[in-house]
């Protein structure tokens, strides 16, 4: 997304984050109308434009909205927030295929909702930033896989050989509303913004079956857990709600007794323990079903370096072999079982003439090792461009080397500290 958040929108996030770090006690209030003031709402509207996606359960499109008019349509939006008259609408849930063959629900709310979810994800948003740890990487400015990958890389060439690889069972549908509203509780009391969280998150879900009939239900209200995967708000409290469990892990002091550090993105998570493994998964598992969240007994266990390897976010962690210098390590492949979409891309785009693998994230002394590696493959500014065959492409995108030029070439983050657990 390359639109420039409107300096308005700026100042105001730029005054919550600051309040918020500098007073990590302080509770908010006087957020819902910030939610529909016409320039947020209008750059959240944007935002949800340039992220496309398909209409909701009332099936109207962006180009519904064009043709009605959008500043008509915004300002009937913000009068309906004003007027403390709005209602979400049903959440369309879909299935998409996962790698594993199973299925993953997918919610799709309506424009409408997705822009007052925006809209009130931009005021939240900063607040929250500022307390979430330095072991949480997705969803948030300037942190990606990528980072997180690093950071196991760096823990596991450090002496935290004892891997706890952990797999949560249905985690966004399981997250428990009463707790994740205190969670939010604890740094917001405006009760108009609390309100219409508990909406989003109480709202019917519509599926449509083999034979096109459309079922609705409550299941979210009815058992009060779960926040609809697809929604723009979704992953902020899946972030706020996971925040409980590292702060949790820290406290009790599990993190300092076995030198084990989590690093969480989403619903994924590994402990890199030095010592002590068997009873980090001991812990973990306890602390999980304080949390009311289920482990998935079948993907968790413990690994054990170097003898045996583990998956985290579409890479392989474990003993590599280096030809050229003939020696073994510990570092990173991509995944068998998930080869990144973005290698086999970018394997096919070198074999063009005018092909080109673009590494954005990588700094040219990474660039030049990929360069050297590959024959018939030169660097040109941001781009890694040739003539080599496709079978050598392919097998290079794949090697250790390719993996361990991108993670090693990431830069060092400056984290921040947070000083209490709820």
């Amino acid at each position: 997304m390359s639109l420039t958040t409107p300096f308005s929108v700026q100042k105001l996030q730029t005054a919550l984050h600051a309040k918020a770090k500098e007073s990590p006690n302080f509770r908010f209030h006087a957020l819902y109308d910030k939610v529909y003031r016409k320039d947020i709402l209008a750059y959240a509207y944007e935002r949800c434009k340039a992220n496309g996606g398909a209409a909701g359960v009332d099936n109207q499109t962006f180009e519904n909205i064009e043709a009605y008019g959008k500043e008509r349509w915004l300002d009937e939006l913000a009068q309906e927030l004003k007027s403390r008259t709005y209602q979400p609408l049903p959440v369309r849930r879909v299935y998409i295929p996962k790698p594993d063959g199973k299925q993953r629900p997918l919610g799709i709310p309506t424009i409408r909702d997705r822009v007052v979810q925006t809209s009130a994800m931009l005021v939240l948003e900063p607040i929250f930033e500022a307390d979430l740890p330095k072991e949480q990487y997705a969803y948030r400015a300037d942190r990606s896989a990528l980072d997180a990958v690093q950071h196991v890389h760096k823990l596991i060439n450090t002496g935290h050989g004892q891997i706890v690889d952990a797999d949560l069972s249905s985690y966004f549908d399981s997250v428990p509303h009463a707790e994740l509203m205190r969670s939010v509780a604890r740094r917001v009391v405006d009760g108009a913004m609390l309100h219409l969280i508990k909406m989003w998150l109480e709202a019917p879900v519509e599926e449509t079956d083999e034979r096109g009939n459309k079922h609705r239900s409550t299941r979210n209200r009815d058992e009060g857990r779960g926040t609809p995967q697809g929604s723009p708000i979704s992953p902020l409290f899946s972030n706020l709600y996971m925040r409980r469990f590292v702060l949790g892990w820290k406290k009790l002091g599990h993190e300092e007794r076995w030198k084990a550090y989590i690093v969480n993105y989403a619903d994924d998570l590994v402990i890199c323990c030095r010592v002590g493994a068997e009873q980090a998964l001991y812990e973990m598992r306890a602390m999980m079903s304080k949390l009311k969240l289920t482990v998935n007994e079948k993907k968790t266990r413990v690994c054990y370096l170097p003898e045996e390897k583990f998956d985290f976010l579409g890479y392989t962690f474990g003993r590599c072999y280096s030809m050229r210098r003939g020696r073994v390590y510990l570092g990173t492949t991509p995944s068998k079982k998930r080869t990144s979409e973005e290698t086999r891309i970018g394997a096919r785009a070198i074999g063009t003439r005018a092909g080109a693998l673009r590494l954005r994230e990588i700094g040219s002394r990474a660039q030049r090792r990929v360069c050297s590696r590959l024959p018939g493959l030169s660097m040109s500014g941001t781009c890694l461009s040739g003539r080599a065959s496709a079978r050598s492409q392919a097998a290079f995108c794949r090697s250790a080397t390719f993996a361990n030029a991108i993670v090693s070439a990431a830069p060092p983050k400056v984290f921040t500290k947070v000083e209490c657990w709820a």
